[in-house]
């Protein structure tokens, strides 16, 4: 079987978070996780790289987007525009970190837009994936589900700003888009 999804409705469930980036995707763009990189379809090949540690999952990428970038990591050297991190933040252990690093990895003026589950709905995942209605690894592999008050306190940690925030299937899920804060400025002495 060709799906890496898991679930009978994570293809849905996947198609519904990437609508939720076109607007906020712009210039060169990072792909974080990109799995089999469906997100490549809303962008232009020479300004995208998809980034996943799932060596199957690029195969699968490759063969069906031909002309972009794939790969296993990235170089602290690039920057970029937009970092993209669908349903990612919630499967490592240390989400202020990864912040940090991707915040580094951005243009002066460029966003890192996520989307995460949102805990009070971790029943429903739960259940979902207990049912294989969603992926039943994926669930398993969450480490920590962050809620606004949670994103917002990583994100201060790692010098960004929550710069909009929603919440989409009903409230499932959570759409995040980070820029950095303002550098205080100081006056000079007279």
């Amino acid at each position: 079987m060709d799906d890496i999804r898991g679930g009978v409705l994570s293809p849905w469930l996947q198609r519904r978070r990437l609508e939720m980036g076109p607007p906020y995707l712009r210039g060169r763009v990072l792909d974080y996780g990109c799995s089999d990189g469906q997100l490549a379809d809303m962008c232009r090949p020479r300004a995208y790289l998809g980034v996943d540690s799932n060596v199957r999952a690029l195969q699968l990428a490759r063969e069906r987007h031909p002309g972009f970038r794939f790969a296993t990591s990235v170089s602290g050297q690039e920057r970029f525009d937009t970092v993209a991190a669908f349903a990612f933040i919630e499967h490592v252990p240390d989400p202020g970190a990864w912040l940090a690093r991707f915040a580094s990895l951005l243009e002066p003026d460029g966003r890192i837009v996520l989307t995460t589950p949102h805990p009070s709905m971790e029943w429903a995942h739960t259940l979902g994936a207990r049912t294989h209605l969603f992926n039943r690894d994926a669930h398993e592999e969450h480490e920590e589900l962050l809620d606004r008050k949670r994103l917002q306190e990583l994100a201060a940690g790692a010098g960004l700003l929550v710069e909009t925030y929603r919440r989409f299937l009903f409230g499932a899920n959570q759409l995040v888009v980070l820029r950095r804060a303002e550098e205080p400025r100081i006056a000079k002495a007279a």
